[in-house]
């Protein structure tokens, strides 16, 4: 029994380790390596967003408009 307290500690140590790496080399990067956007470039992505999400819902309207006018029609002639 004390050998196996002994391997998990040592195990939960080597875990630790190396989320420890893990974390402080994301950091690095994140802060090093990685080129963010300048405030203009993410207004102008953000205002690109804004006006695809516009006509992608007024298209999904369009349609679905469309769609129930037809089988309103086919429900009131047809049935």
């Amino acid at each position: 029994m004390a050998g196996s307290s002994s391997l998990s500690t040592r195990a939960e140590k080597i875990k630790m380790s190396k989320i420890r790496t893990y974390i402080e080399e994301s950091v690095e990067e994140l802060t090093h390596k990685v080129s963010w956007p300048t405030w203009k470039e993410l207004q102008s992505s953000g205002v690109v967003v804004m006006i695809a999400s516009i006509i992608i819902a007024l298209i999904i309207f369009a349609m679905d408009f469309s769609f129930s006018k037809i089988m309103e029609f086919i429900y009131k002639n047809l049935f």
